[in-house]
């Protein structure tokens, strides 16, 4: 292997890293709310300071690189898609943080009622999966099973796109219930923006083995 082989092969691992410390977080908050867990959400945010960490030395790695290597073809390819998916794991990440913050500041669970009717829970277990997929993905350079991002994707969008009348026709019922109401809102749309950043992380997988640009095209059939 080459000196520049070694150290992509040594950036992949840092990514894969990322990914999976991403990946605990997101986990994390779901536990945290199927539990009410307030120490396990409070766990996430001090462990969102790694997930900083690591965005940053991510990057400073990947400029080192193209000073270093000037690289050409796909492994420039590679080098543009990690500074991209480092992007997005940075963000789910964020999100993550943002759904135990209000785990933490919230005065009770939300009701199984709720979780039932806005399907925040299946919501929660689909966009755990689809940033699994993404991982396996660029792991086995699998664009097969990166283009099925999308199609998981749209699930998650049925499901925001069908809250706003979940949570009124839940008030109906029960009316006190309106801040439980309005966090459920609130996490959903968070999912939903997860399933967006994978949705761009599989985007990025495709552009590195494929050199095939999807960003603003019509994805079917692709």
């Amino acid at each position: 292997m080459t000196q520049l082989e070694i150290e992509l092969q040594q950036l992949k691992d840092e990514v894969k890293n990322m990914w999976s410390l991403v990946q605990s977080q997101l986990m994390k908050a779901r536990r945290s709310l199927q539990n009410f867990d307030k120490d396990l959400a409070r766990e996430v945010v001090i462990r969102e300071k790694r997930v900083n960490g690591s965005e940053l030395k991510i990057d400073r790695d990947c400029e080192n690189l193209f000073a270093l290597y000037t690289p050409v073809a796909i492994d420039l390819r590679f080098l543009l898609a990690v500074l991209k998916i480092n992007s997005n794991l940075e963000r789910i990440g964020d999100i993550a943080e943002g759904i135990a913050k209000y785990i933490i500041s919230a005065k009770s669970q939300l009701s199984p009622e709720l979780l039932v009717t806005t399907q925040l829970m299946e919501m929660f277990e689909e966009s755990i999966a689809m940033l699994n997929d993404t991982l396996v993905a660029f792991e086995t350079e699998d664009t097969i099973l990166a283009r099925s991002i999308f199609k998981k994707d749209d699930f998650l969008d049925a499901i925001n796109t069908q809250t706003n009348e979940h949570i009124q026709a839940y008030l109906k019922t029960n009316p006190d219930d309106l801040d439980q109401s309005l966090y459920a809102l609130s996490i959903i749309r968070k999912l939903e923006r997860v399933g967006d950043q994978s949705k761009n992380i599989a985007e990025e997988i495709i552009f590195y083995l494929e050199a095939k640009v999807l960003k603003h095209s019509n994805k079917k059939g692709l």
